[in-house]
């Protein structure tokens, strides 16, 4: 017999559409968990481009509270099931599990049978969500080229339309979706008609628990805290420079962080000091693209220039490769390879280095190949070996 909250199930999802990001065409993902024995979904987190953990402790926090504007379903799950995604896995996530008292059961590979609820609500999303929004590609192959049907024209949703389109989904599947396990019961209804007791966590606990620790004590400057080579600061940290703090932080979320006293008191947030400007980084944005392209551009000729034919033997014979260049070609591509090797371009040392003191005590094999040290003037001359001008002068008869 089954509860709610006795097992959790949780998933990434990639809807089949492009959607305007602030500019950028991407397919957004769905991270949620879904109540085993209710169908309930009980939190939900939608992410342009590729998830991370951050999703995974954004999907956590909306199903572990039941305030508005989540619930009415939520609280501690005893136990979660997951795959094996490092993003599931890490140690950020694990150990919020932990400080809940979540079981995780880690499911072997290739194994999705194992965790059949969530996967059932992937399935359902692609043929009663993402099929009904413009541009979804979600649809059988034609038999004939010639059959294909025209591609949409019509411009691709925004991220905010989508997470609304998404959100209201997830209402509905709560609230008038009847699966048939349920025996005509809504999964909210399922979920209230089952009186099991539930355990909450408030708001601010919760959201102190999904934030990963920086490990180690940082002192306040009089121009922040210093976090990854940068600098963060905040109008509460006047007048308590000197002072020993902890740093935690959503990940990937760095225009911020969250400070924090060695007893585990919450002293305020800190910001990002000097941020580059969004002109700025737009500029950066582009950038990076162009030189992206570039680097794909030169990956792909010199892959096509690095692979080998060979010609086709109807015989025992060796391998005769095909593809031959000129002298001048070849030492065209060598010269232009030679100024990209960064180590063949580094300088030899130009001063060698001085040989040991001889007080230095000199191994072996040192002691033997070092050039002797002519600088130090010897110290047991004899009489006899004295210059003249060192020597007594002799008396004449």
């Amino acid at each position: 017999m089954k509860w709610r909250n006795e097992t959790w199930e949780t998933d990434h999802v990639q809807a089949p559409l492009l959607v305007d990001a602030d500019g950028d065409l991407v397919r957004p993902w769905i991270t949620w968990f879904i109540d085993t024995a209710t169908k309930v979904i009980t939190g939900t987190a939608v992410t342009p481009g590729s998830p991370s953990r951050a999703s995974v402790l954004a999907a956590l926090r909306a199903a572990v509270l039941r305030t508005d504007p989540y619930g009415p379903a939520g609280g501690v799950p005893e136990r979660v099931r997951m795959d094996r995604g490092k993003d599931f896995l890490s140690t950020t996530v694990i150990t919020a599990f932990g400080i809940l008292g979540t079981t995780v059961v880690d499911l072997p590979p290739y194994s999705p049978h194992l965790k059949g609820t969530v996967e059932n609500l992937n399935r359902s999303a692609d043929r009663m969500l993402f099929a009904a929004l413009p541009g979804c590609t979600v649809t059988p192959a034609p038999a004939r080229r010639s059959a294909r049907p025209a591609r949409s024209a019509a411009p691709p949703l925004s991220f905010r339309d989508f997470t609304a389109e998404v959100l209201a989904w997830v209402n509905w599947w709560n609230t008038e979706h009847r699966p048939a396990a349920l025996d005509g019961r809504t999964p909210v209804e399922a979920w209230q008609a089952d009186p099991t007791p539930l355990t909450d966590i408030p708001a601010a606990d919760l959201w102190s628990l999904t934030l990963e620790d920086d490990g180690r004590p940082r002192t306040l400057i009089s121009h922040g805290v210093r976090f990854r080579n940068r600098d963060y600061v905040g109008a509460w940290m006047t007048g308590q420079a000197g002072r020993t703090v902890r740093v935690r932080y959503m990940p990937h979320h760095d225009h911020e962080i969250e400070v924090w006293d060695p007893g585990g008191r919450h002293l305020g947030t800190a910001h990002l000091a000097d941020a580059a400007t969004p002109e700025q980084l737009e500029a950066l944005r582009q950038s990076r693209t162009d030189r992206a392209r570039r680097l794909r551009t030169e990956a792909k000729a010199a892959e096509k220039l690095r692979r080998q034919r060979f010609a086709a033997a109807t015989a025992p014979e060796a391998p005769q490769r095909l593809g031959t260049v000129t002298a001048i070609e070849a030492s065209r591509e060598l010269a232009s390879s030679e100024h990209t090797d960064l180590a063949a371009l580094a300088l030899p040392d130009p001063i060698p280095p001085s040989p040991p003191p001889a007080d230095w005590n000199t191994p072996t094999a040192l002691r033997a190949t070092a050039p002797p040290d002519t600088t130090t003037p010897p110290t047991d001359l004899t009489a006899e070996d004295e210059p003249p001008s060192a020597q007594p002068p002799r008396s004449t008869p």
